[in-house]
């Protein structure tokens, strides 16, 4: 046995994995959410908006108890041990996506937010998302100024806020890169993005997300 499995099969032995929604001993493909609160989440299907940037655009749950509840937990509580469990739900719904994806953009936070968070949620979510499609996580694109929260806006407040908020650092050598979020919205996040990213090579976007609100 190869020593990171023996050393994940002691860890697990010590500390067993369970449910972050019901508490359930996990094991196997389950890890971090159980086979039965998966299938209760509020699933939904979801696709892009006319004359949306995007060639994909999946959030498999609705923003509903408990699924906005870990995600509000993880961003502003800083309940880290969410992610991997919200990660999981994503990586479960990859199946959904285009096939030919090259590269997976967590999406940036202004620097400023991100201190104080002390973390980019959609990375720590993003990561194994990468992992699961066999991809690299994008590092050179960010925020270049700090927009104001979005939550409460119009949409159209939203999309001016945002306008021009990306931009991206040298190339991008890919051909269909994922932008993976927590939550979709309106969108305006993910397609503002999306533009600029089409500007600096790549020839399709696509989004990923927890939910949409």
């Amino acid at each position: 046995m190869p020593l990171l499995r023996l050393l994940a099969a002691f860890d697990d032995a010590l500390m067993p994995l369970r449910c972050v929604f019901c508490g359930t001993r996990t094991i196997g493909d389950e890890r971090f959410v159980c086979i039965g609160c998966a299938r209760d989440l509020p699933a939904i299907v979801s696709s892009p908006a006319p004359g949306s940037p995007l060639a994909a655009e999946v959030a498999p749950f609705a923003f509903e108890f408990p699924v906005d509840a870990a995600i509000k937990a993880l961003k502003f509580r800083r309940r880290l041990f969410y992610a991997p469990a919200l990660a999981q739900l994503l990586c479960g719904a990859c199946a959904e996506l285009p096939p030919d994806i090259d590269a997976v953009l967590p999406v940036p936070l202004h620097w400023r937010r991100k201190w104080l968070r002390g973390f980019n949620q959609a990375l720590e979510i993003a990561r194994p998302v990468a992992r699961r499609l066999d991809v690299p996580v994008i590092h050179n694109v960010y925020r270049r100024r700090a927009t104001p929260a979005q939550s409460g806006l119009s949409a159209a407040k939203r999309a001016s806020n945002l306008r021009a908020a990306f931009r991206v650092r040298g190339s991008l050598p890919y051909r269909h890169v994922l932008i993976v979020d927590d939550v979709i919205t309106t969108g305006a996040t993910v397609r503002e993005l999306a533009r600029a990213l089409i500007k600096a090579g790549p020839d399709r976007v696509s989004a990923l997300a927890v939910a949409r609100a």
